[in-house]
Parts: C-alpha cells; structure tokens; sequence
C-alpha cells in the first residue's frame, strides 16, 4: 500500500520550512506542493487530490483550527499533521480532537514525521478503499466476459477493444438484462484506468431531490437534511470509471449538470460556488430509446448528442438464438456446485432454444440455476425448466394443419356425447356414414 503514490500539501508561511520539506520529503512515490497560508492551501485543495497535508498550526490569515475544521468538513478523506512550536502542545492536542492525525514539534525531526507521513497515507488510502467499495460492485475481480460468437457480439467485442482505450464516453443500450453492465466493466478493465475499481450506480434508484446531491456530493447546511459535508460519487470515481445505468431516469437539471463534467471536467457540490476538477471516465447505459425521449422533453438534447458520439448496442437474446448453447454451458459452468458437471437433455435444449427469452440473458442465467437445483443425477430434463418454457415448446410442435384440427374437434364433441355417434353426426351436421369413416382413419 505504501508504493501507493502520495500527495502532500505543505502549508507554511515560513518559504525556508516549506523548502527544507519540499527537498527532504521528496520520494519517487510522492508528490510536494506548497502553500503559504490558508488561501491559497484552499485554491490547490480544489484542483488537486490531496491525501496527507502537514500545516502550521499558526498561518497569517487563520484564525485558530479554522482551516482544519473546514478541511475535514469538505475534504474529510485527508489526513492532516500539525506543525507545532513549543508552546503549543495543548493546541496541538485540541486539534487532534478536531480530526488531525497526529503533530510534530519544531524543529523537525525528519525520520519522525517521514514515518508519521506514511502511516497517515496508509489510513487515507483504507479510508478511500472503504468509501469506495460502498459504491463499487466491482469486488469480484474475476475478468468479465460476453459469451457468444454470433455475428453482433463479435462486433460489440471489436467495438469495446476499440474504444475502452479512449476516454470518451461511452453509451450502452438494450433490453433490460441483455448485458448492458458486462460491456461497461469490460470496457473498464480495458482502460487506463483498470486498477481502480469502477463505481456503478443505477440512476433509477436515485430520489431525484437528492440525485444531485448522490452525485457531486454536498456541502454542510446546504438543504434540509444536510448535517454534515459529503462527498459524491464523483469524489469516488476519481481517476477511475463511473458507470451510470439507467441513464433516462436521471432528472433534467442533473442531466445538464453531467454534460458540464463532460465538456470541462468540473464539478461542484450543492451548496459549494467554487469547480472542483475531476479526472473521470464516465459511461452510460439505458433500455429507453434516448432520441425519442429528446423529441418528447425528457431528456437533455445536448447531453444526449455528447453520450451518443459513442453508442454500443446490444441486440436481445432471441436476435442471437446461435449463442444460446454457448451461454447454457457458460452458467452450467459457474453456478454448478462444486464444479460437478450438469448435462442438458436434447428435449430441454429444444425447449430452451424455441423459447423468447423476453428477460434475456438476465432469464437464462435464472432458469439455468434453477435447473441445477432440481436436476437429478446431474441430468436436466424437461421436468426441470420453467411452465413457460415447457408451454411455448408445446405450441411449437403442436399440429395447426386443417386435418389435425378437424380431427380434434370430432373427438370432443363424441367425448362430449359419451361416444354417442348419432348425435355427435347430427350435431357435427353430417352423416353416421361420413361419421363412421372419418373415426375409421382415425383408428378410433
């Protein structure tokens, strides 16, 4: 974790005390930047992510803990050392009540504070991992795949190994459960950014008075409800991928919001005036058709022009019936128990080939795990799949031909009757003699 790379803000009015650091804290996996009082540590806060900052606890425009009090109400994922005079013991330790990390005497003791550094970076880097997996449902770091080798999943391959080095977005449409988020994490564990974890959020289960705020993050006090400053996914998906699913259920004002971060790479929390610069690589997905939506009012025309420079479309499980056996042996892999290995059945297979799948894969991988679960012998069948399944198969092998019908139709109105042939004739309106032949080439 230590190789990790580190960046430390010095603030310092004395130029001697922020050079002297500069110079001896410099290591191949640390970057320096200074300021000389608390202004101008806040611009750099803004457009730098900050993870260890050493301050004097005496700057010329502070008053007090100010400075840190702010800086861990809207920066709270930095860990800050406190630069002390001799008198100010009991000032340094008031200060650790209010969020420092720790504090180091004048004059240096080098080794101490290098040491200080690297544990605080540590617990800077726990603390962003942790945020961060709240957020993530990356935690499997098995390499993700789209099973298929039909013609458009060969294309949306190609498409992916295309774009996922770029940092453009990206939009995904299709059907729910058609795939939308395996395209989006195999477009990010082909990108630069693969070593971070990619943040997922579905926008439909945003409320969309707070959306904005779930989004960019808030400041203290900014609305009802707000008692403290948070960060957003924004934060969260720093020098890594935000995918945004369900992209159409984001609220206009959002929508207008994210072009702005598209276009310039800022953002700024409710409540805060001042851009925040972000390095983020954004990615969108939605089962809506986005351009009608545009002509109807509910979406962002300009947003919708930027996220569509780039559009993978993924066609629905019943366009691509040639993967079906691919997809069965995929699942029949990773969810049998015990990698004990299941056979499907010719009839079930048939079964599973006939039938729409209007869930898409999403239904597969379910009637599949299901199949497991009831299979005997390791064998699936018939009596393992879904009603619905089995009732589409029924219709597709039914006889519909004239012959058949007419032959159905005889036969329950004789069943009706008891197998009384002259009313079935009469009521059928032909002749016992007509009756009795067609029931002849029946074998009845």
């Amino acid at each position: 974790m230590d190789q990790e790379q580190c960046t430390i803000l010095v603030i310092d009015d004395e130029k001697s005390i922020r050079r002297l650091l500069e110079k001896e804290l410099a290591r191949e996996n640390r970057k320096i930047l200074t300021a000389e009082d608390g202004r101008s540590a806040k611009s750099i806060l803004k457009n730098h992510w900050i993870d260890v900052i050493i301050m004097d606890l005496r700057l010329p425009d502070v008053i007090d803990l100010e400075l840190l009090v702010e800086v861990k109400e809207t920066v709270s994922y930095v860990e800050v050392i406190m630069i002390t005079g001799h008198g100010d013991i009991d000032s340094a330790v008031e200060a650790m009540k209010f969020g420092a990390y720790d504090f180091i005497q004048k004059p240096f003791n080098l080794e101490r504070l290098d040491l200080i550094i690297d544990k605080a970076h540590q617990r800077a880097l726990l603390a962003r991992e942790n945020r961060i997996l709240r957020h993530s449902r990356d935690s499997d770091r098995d390499q993700v795949q789209f099973i298929g080798n039909s013609a458009a999943i060969r294309e949306i391959k190609f498409l992916i190994n295309k774009v996922a080095p770029a940092k453009i977005p990206v939009l995904v449409t299709g059907e729910s459960g058609a795939g939308k988020d395996v395209v989006a994490r195999m477009i990010h564990e082909r990108s630069t950014c693969a070593e971070n974890p990619m943040i997922i959020k579905n926008c439909a289960s945003l409320q969309k008075e707070l959306a904005r705020s779930e989004l960019f993050g808030h400041m203290k006090g900014s609305f009802t409800g707000a008692t403290d400053t948070r960060e957003g996914l924004m934060a969260y998906a720093h020098d890594s991928t935000l995918f945004l699913d369900e992209i159409g259920e984001l609220p206009l004002g959002v929508q207008a919001s994210l072009l702005r971060v598209l276009e310039t790479h800022t953002y700024r929390r409710v409540g805060e005036k001042e851009e925040r610069k972000v390095n983020i690589r954004l990615l969108f997905a939605t089962n809506r058709n986005l351009a009608q939506e545009v002509e109807q009012g509910r979406f962002n025309e300009a947003f919708y022009h930027r996220i569509n420079a780039f559009t993978i479309e993924i066609p629905s499980l019943k366009e691509r019936k040639e993967d079906l056996p691919l997809l069965v042996d995929y699942f029949l892999m990773r969810l049998s128990p015990d990698n004990s290995r299941y056979t499907v059945v010719d009839s079930a297979m048939n079964c599973i080939l006939r039938y729409s799948w209007p869930g898409n894969v999403r239904e597969l991988r379910n009637v599949i795990e299901r199949s497991i679960i009831l299979a005997e012998n390791n064998i699936i069948t018939e009596k393992c799949l879904p009603r619905e399944l089995l009732s589409i198969a029924e219709e597709a092998t039914e006889d519909l031909s004239l012959e058949s019908m007419e032959k159905k139709h005889i036969l329950k109105i004789l069943n009706f009757f008891d197998g009384n042939r002259q009313k079935t004739a009469e009521t059928l309106g032909i002749s016992r003699k007509t009756l009795y032949r067609k029931l002849s080439g029946y074998e009845y």
